[in-house]
């Protein structure tokens, strides 16, 4: 039995080469244009990842990586033991949360509210003015927010037009997460349609006539066509949110913050920001951010087992 086995692997090992090469000629030209994407990812995204050891070094760049002293788990403990490490995991929770709480559906409510539109014109309208946001650069949208948001700014001309005082919204601790998320969602509820209409357009047309023979209204068909068809999408989008829920930008939040509004928005990225580039402590920084990337990687790998179990659609 067993040299059964052996011969038929024998036999089927060329079939399984024959295969290979069979679909590398179909596809030649399919293969060579995914070479500059293999090669982006091995330069910036795997080869760096040997950086990664300095977490575990008192690195001096004069010595380079491999001739630094090795201190184990040195910076992690400090990391652990350091006074701002439960400031630092709470804001970055409560930012991160409360971006996939309100941040996450946006995307999907618009795309379905875009579909609802039948005037192609006027959805592409639509569509051009909520795309641009996610185009300007990040220094202008922070600009612009901090004069919407000063107290001689539109919102505070609402907020006084109500009979309100003018304040300086960012110059207060409670209002950085909500200036930060709805800034947010305004940035990248347009762009991140774009997935959820492409899933919007795989729908079958018939599903929608059998609905509606049936007596369906538009909200029952929404909810039990629309909804139900695209779930896997809306399923692989979440786990992937939650698989960076600890990884929230610096760039935003160092341009917005203060001295004042540190308590609540000081974050794991601007805190390896500052003291990685601005006090030049490479190794306690690159312990931090591997720690940052371990959590994320058990968030994914949690998430994709759970969404597995409860609704078959995962990402492996």
């Amino acid at each position: 039995m067993r040299n059964a086995t052996v011969l038929k692997n024998i036999i089927e090992k060329p079939n399984l080469i024959n295969k290979v090469k069979k679909e590398f000629k179909r596809n030649k030209s399919l293969y060579f244009l995914s070479i500059p994407i293999i090669m982006y990812y091995l330069m910036f995204h795997y080869k760096p990842m040997y950086g990664a050891l300095m977490a575990f070094q008192d690195y001096e760049p004069i010595k380079g990586l491999w001739e630094s002293d090795w201190v184990g788990l040195k910076h992690f403990i400090s990391f652990f033991t350091d006074q701002y490490f439960f400031r630092l995991m709470k804001n970055t929770l409560a930012i991160s949360g409360a971006s996939i709480l309100f941040g996450f559906p946006a995307p999907l409510i618009l795309a379905l509210l875009m579909n609802e539109i039948k005037n192609n014109h006027y959805k592409r309208t639509v569509q051009t003015i909520t795309y641009l946001p996610h185009f300007i650069s990040i220094v202008v949208i922070c600009g612009m927010i901090k004069n919407f948001t000063a107290d001689t700014g539109i919102i505070n001309y609402i907020i006084a037009l109500f009979g309100g005082e003018r304040v300086s919204l960012l110059n207060s601790p409670e209002n950085f997460v909500p200036i930060y998320v709805i800034s947010d969602i305004w940035q990248n509820a347009g762009w991140g349609t774009i997935i959820y209409l492409a899933a919007l357009t795989g729908i079958a047309p018939e599903l929608y006539e059998a609905a509606t023979i049936d007596g369906a209204n538009r909200w029952q068909q929404t909810i039990h066509v629309t909804l139900s068809n695209i779930m896997p999408t809306i399923v692989i989008m979440l786990i992937l949110r939650l698989g960076s829920i600890l990884t929230v930008g610096y760039e935003k939040i160092i341009l917005l913050y203060n001295p004042i509004t540190m308590k609540t928005a000081d974050v794991i990225s601007t805190y390896v920001y500052r003291v990685g580039l601005l006090d030049l402590n490479w190794s306690f920084s690159a312990a931090v951010g591997l720690f940052n990337s371990i959590i994320n990687f058990l968030f994914l790998v949690l998430t994709n087992y759970l969404s597995k179990k409860m609704s078959e659609t995962s990402l492996w």
